[in-house]
């Protein structure tokens, strides 16, 4: 499988997915670790893809996202943004209430 074909079937499989550079206990970019403290704040279950672990994933993922940098925040096949988009949206309150129209469960 060629890597845009993993990098749709990964956003596909996953109600919400994090392409970040580390892990979310051990993230390797301040961004990253940003973005996985705004979930791990709303208490939602996502799946991550260490993009530093999988180089053919770093170099595709901004063509199919056409989103340049790393994290990148994708929230049922849909691309939300970064690590600012996050936590504005999180900040606003638009974050939880993007979750709870797409019906994913959050604290």
């Amino acid at each position: 499988m060629d890597a845009m074909a993993r990098i749709k079937d990964q956003v596909q499989s996953q109600q919400v997915l994090l392409y970040m550079k580390g892990t979310p206990d051990f993230p390797q970019c301040g961004f990253s670790m940003r973005t996985v403290q705004v979930l791990k704040n709303l208490a939602v279950d996502f799946g991550h893809v260490n993009v530093l672990a999988d180089p053919e994933i770093r170099a595709n993922l901004p063509k199919y996202s056409n989103w340049p940098t790393f994290p990148q925040l994708f929230v049922k096949g849909e691309l939300v943004g970064g690590c600012d988009i996050t936590v504005e949206m999180y900040e606003s309150g638009e974050l939880q209430k993007l979750f709870d129209e797409k019906g994913i469960k959050h604290g």
